[in-house]
């Protein structure tokens, strides 16, 4: 577990521009309940989530479609959290930061670590957009 005040700004990055934190497994299972689509952002405290991740989610945010309901999971923090939304992941296996799409519960669009590492903001934020168009 990382120290609370070593994430908060790492948090704020995405709270600030609305994205509802989840703490608990029961918050991720009302989240991905709800109807509509609905982003996943597994935040992290490692480089690619600060260069890449969080800036390309936030980029994101620009398109004209956009998801329904936007929201984040902290790995390494919020442990019940994150271990719930990776179910919801499934087949992917774990990796942090990574970005999933769900329509009506159902995973449609996911961005895993490999597909954020090493690739420009707006890469990923064009990824994410082309998903909310197609989904959203």
């Amino acid at each position: 577990m990382y120290p609370e005040e070593l994430v908060k700004p790492m948090r704020e990055d995405l709270t600030r521009v609305g994205f509802e934190e989840l703490q608990t497994a029961d918050q991720v299972d009302d989240a991905l309940a709800k109807e509509g689509t609905t982003l996943v952002v597994v935040n992290s405290v490692c480089g690619c989530a600060a260069a890449n991740a969080r800036p390309g989610a936030r980029l994101s945010l620009q398109n004209i479609k956009r998801p329904d309901h936007i929201v984040t999971v902290f790995a390494g923090v919020d442990r019940e959290a994150v271990e719930k939304a990776r179910e919801y992941m499934i087949p992917f296996p774990p990796s942090s930061p990574s970005m999933a799409l769900f329509k009506d519960g159902e995973l449609v669009h996911m961005l895993e670590r490999h597909h954020i590492e090493g690739r420009p903001a707006e890469l990923i934020a064009d990824n994410l957009m082309d998903a909310y168009n197609e989904y959203c």
